[in-house]
């Protein structure tokens, strides 16, 4: 393993798509060239097989086989963490288990997807997921998508449980992060990632240990210096880096609110730039040409401005 996670990983982590072929498959050049490219980014690692690659919409073939391309192109470098939230908790504890035979660093557990789990059932899910896995475990808030939120007292429950090592809070309300944050303080080396990146700059100055942001994958140097520029508390340069990030977040993201569309605009980019296919999990379809087109000219210009900034 990369990392011990004895002490928080900071930095920036994004999520990766997962590179499909126009069959479907994984694209595992594809998964090799985005690795290179955001390890040569500065990003602290990668978290596959989450929202963003969506990961509950394929099955466990390709499940598989992101992580094991993912794993060989890391090589190592950087920790490598997977998604296994599942309706079902034997898939969740086979993509487990498959992650640690292929030299994943470690897991991240959001709440199952379709009956709500809440209270006393969520807490029981996760100690059988602990029990089934020997991999560290991070908990996933993303009640938009899942519709139950982890709640503040099984996340000061999981500080008493070393198989937990982090918190990636994707819930969007900063009043609810600022609480989690202060809950977590008692427990040394537990690290907690903002996942909306709209928030990262704010999250970072009041403490987050980083980000799991999409647009990373994109920009990961734009992604890495708002970063450091936070944990600096250099608030004058967070706020014209934050500017920035907006930018990415209004302009290539869309704005139908969709999950799906944001994976679109983020597919659609790196396509542009040469990474990968825009192919996306059925039945959610490709982005236009006309949507290419522009999205290539807010890609170049924001690569023109990183290069003169950052």
């Amino acid at each position: 393993m990369s990392h011990s996670f004895s002490s928080p990983l900071r930095g920036i982590v994004p999520p990766l798509v997962t590179p499909l072929m126009p069959d479907g498959s994984v694209d595992g050049p594809a998964v090799g060239r985005l690795v290179e490219h955001v390890v040569r980014g500065g990003v602290a690692g990668v978290f596959i097989l989450g929202t963003t690659g969506e990961g509950p919409c394929h099955g466990r073939g390709i499940q598989e086989a992101m992580v094991r391309e993912t794993t060989r192109a890391a090589g190592g470098r950087i920790p490598v963490l997977v998604g296994i939230t599942a309706c079902a908790l034997e898939d969740s504890l086979g993509l487990a288990r498959f992650s640690a035979e292929a030299g994943a660093d470690a897991v991240v557990l959001a709440p199952p997807p379709y009956l709500p789990a809440t209270g006393p059932d969520m807490r029981r899910h996760v100690e059988k997921v602990l029990a089934g896995t020997s991999l560290p475990l991070f908990l996933y808030n993303m009640p938009s998508l899942v519709k139950t939120p982890i709640a503040l007292d099984l996340l000061r429950w999981a500080l008493d449980q070393p198989g937990i090592v982090g918190f990636k809070d994707s819930g969007g309300d900063m009043g609810q992060f600022h609480k989690a944050l202060q809950a977590t303080r008692s427990r040394a080396g537990f690290t907690v990632y903002i996942g909306p990146e709209e928030l990262l700059g704010d999250a970072v100055l009041f403490g987050a240990h980083g980000g799991v942001s999409g647009g990373a994958q994109v920009f990961p140097r734009l992604y890495v210096e708002l970063y450091r520029a936070a944990e600096r508390g250099d608030v004058p340069r967070v706020r014209v880096l934050n500017d920035v990030v907006q930018r990415v977040s209004r302009e290539i993201y869309g704005t139908t609110g969709y999950a799906a569309s944001v994976i679109r605009g983020i597919k659609t980019a790196l396509r542009v730039r040469g990474l990968c296919d825009d192919v996306m999990s059925e039945p959610f379809g490709r982005g236009s040409d006309e949507e290419r087109a522009r999205i290539g000219g807010v890609v170049g210009e924001i690569d023109a401005w990183v290069e003169g900034w950052v």
